[in-house]
């Protein structure tokens, strides 16, 4: 997918999470999100809105800490989430495709672009807290593009879980593959994931034998990675699909 897909996806991801958010009020609970509350969907994401935004605008090359959610709830919080995500949006669109900034893991074009990067990032941050909203709601979940939860899943792999932050780890090596069955052919949305008691590294392939793996369609596939939903089918050592919903978690 290219920047300005992303930058699509964000400003209607963004617009259906504020949407769903009003609708369901500050106070529901997010069932996908045990323990949280709408407001505290919405101060989250909104303030990973201003982070991301600054880092473009500003363009700070180094790790910088985010700021402090807003003391506002109800309608105030509605509309501070909605502010925060048009300046990001306006931020990205009107960027120089070489600006350069910090990203934590790599952009995904070559040579890299931290405006692709950061496009990217907002935009699955955003899907994946709509369905968020959309969970507290009630009701069907808006639809995921087979390409665009491909992409997800791999950013999640490649990108996040490849990083040392990682804790999906085990004491022997062990393989574990991810399947999205309705999106391309062959190797296209096949990924291998090579666990040890280090990071994992994972490929877009699917060379050699795999001691579990995790199929369904990429939209399922790509909420259940993101500990959304369950994944949809399960072949091999189901330990290892546990040992990914207890451990991957991004903090």
């Amino acid at each position: 997918m290219k920047t300005a897909e992303f930058l699509d996806v964000l400003d209607r991801e963004g617009a259906l999470l504020a949407a769903a958010a009003e609708e369901a009020g500050t106070d529901a609970e997010v069932p996908s999100c045990p323990g949280w509350r709408v407001r505290d969907l919405l101060r989250h994401t909104g303030t990973v809105h201003e982070w991301a935004a600054a880092f473009v605008a500003d363009g700070h090359t180094s790790p910088r800490p985010m700021g402090d959610p807003p003391d506002l709830d109800g309608a105030a919080l509605v509309a501070w989430y909605r502010d925060s995500h048009r300046r990001l949006v306006r931020t990205l669109a009107k960027a120089p495709a070489e600006v350069r900034c910090w990203t934590f893991h790599p952009a995904p074009q070559d040579p890299p672009s931290p405006l692709a990067f950061w496009t990217r990032r907002q935009a699955h941050e955003t899907a994946v807290h709509r369905f968020d909203a959309e969970s507290a709601r009630g009701g069907d979940p808006t639809a995921i593009d087979a390409d665009f939860a491909v992409d997800g899943v791999d950013e999640l792999l490649r990108g996040f879980h490849a990083r040392s932050r990682s804790r999906v780890r085990v004491p022997e090596p062990r393989v574990l593959r991810v399947r999205a069955t309705d999106a391309g052919e062959g190797d296209e949305a096949v990924w291998t994931v090579r666990l040890s008691d280090g990071p994992p590294v994972t490929a877009r392939d699917a060379l050699g034998a795999a001691d579990a793996e995790l199929a369904g369609p990429a939209d399922r596939l790509y909420l259940a990675l993101w500990n959304r939903a369950s994944v949809p089918s399960v072949t091999g050592d189901a330990s290892l699909a546990a040992l990914w919903r207890e451990t991957s978690a991004i903090v």
